[in-house]
């Protein structure tokens, strides 16, 4: 019997909401029209959470809608227009949002790209930098107004950024975030990116844990969804046996159901109430350590002042100062 006590790698997201009630919530989740948010915004919105998507594919985020609804018949979930790849698009989405709607519950950073070929946004950063993190660094920042209005009213308001254990694989390049100097590697971009969604989380915390509003990072767990569009079976050979190689035995990919699970337990767990700034993964929160190969978080994704630096980096990048 799944209880609290004893989730783990193979809970769901329904096991892990259930008992919750989201009622009377809104929740914007990025990326939510596949895969991992796909799964998180059914759930949530089982639970009677009223669901807000950001998608670049208006008819794409209509077919996951009317999935969403054969399983969920009252699903709440509205559809808006953004392209995290563009400054532009999220500074609309942002502005349109606030006139429709004046406070946000959860917002997850689900979205995102892993090991794409070199390639660059439509404001000249390398792909999956600047969209994993500095897309959604922006749209948190624009959207804060409404997360803070939440917390003040009396909510738990939190933020859940969507990392990975391939954040070791490497550090954030402060110097060179965007392979200017150096050769490109996807898997070398990927890491730098989801530890950037770890830092990212811990200078969010710094910001506003003291106005209720609590930020967490997650590593969903090795699952099978059009994350993974840029990848060769090689590629998804060389991570299965990467894991099991860690975890020193025989392992499988999450179901989609288990790898939302994570994230559903950092937005809503009860027992996780104004504990921000942590890394989580299989619905617990990870030990920092640099040589366990099988999970664990790396110090310099949980680092101050590297968060610091991030933060500094990417105000300068999106070319505006935040305060709160």
């Amino acid at each position: 019997m799944t209880t609290r006590d004893n989730f783990g790698a193979t809970t769901t997201a329904d096991e892990v909401l259930d008992g919750i009630d989201l009622t009377g919530k809104l929740v914007v989740i990025t990326g939510g029209a596949s895969g991992l948010g796909q799964e998180t915004a059914r759930a949530m919105a089982a639970k009677g959470a009223h669901i807000v998507i950001p998608v670049r594919d208006m008819a794409k985020g209509e077919a996951a809608v009317a999935a969403i609804k054969a399983s969920v018949a009252d699903a709440e979930i509205e559809l808006m227009q953004c392209d995290l790849g563009k400054m532009a698009s999220i500074r609309a989405f942002a502005k349109a949002f606030l006139v429709q709607h004046d406070k946000i519950d959860l917002l997850i950073n689900n979205a995102g790209v892993m090991a794409c070929p070199h390639m660059t946004t439509s404001d000249g950063l390398e792909m999956q930098f600047g969209t994993n993190h500095i897309g959604h660094f922006l749209l948190t920042n624009l959207l804060m107004p409404a997360l803070v209005k939440a917390a003040k009213a009396g909510g738990d308001a939190r933020i859940v950024n969507l990392s990975s254990r391939g954040h070791h694989f490497d550090t954030v390049h402060f110097d060179d975030p965007h392979f200017e100097a150096r050769d490109y590697d996807k898997w070398l971009s990927y890491g730098q990116a989801k530890t950037a969604n770890i830092m990212f989380s811990v200078g969010l915390e710094k910001r506003l844990a003291g106005k209720g509003v609590h930020a967490l990072a997650v590593h969903p767990g090795g699952i099978r969804t059009n994350l993974g569009r840029h990848l060769t079976e090689d590629d998804m050979a060389m991570l299965l046996k990467r894991m099991e190689e860690n975890s020193g035995e025989s392992i499988a990919f999450k179901t989609v159901e288990a790898g939302a699970a994570t994230t559903c337990y950092a937005a809503t767990a009860p027992e996780l109430a104004a504990k921000g700034g942590v890394y989580l993964e299989d619905c617990h929160v990870a030990d920092v350590d640099d040589a366990d190969p099988a999970g664990s978080v790396r110090s310099y994704a949980v680092d101050p002042g590297n968060a610091e630096k991030l933060w500094a980096l990417s105000e300068a990048t999106v070319g505006e100062t935040f305060s709160y």
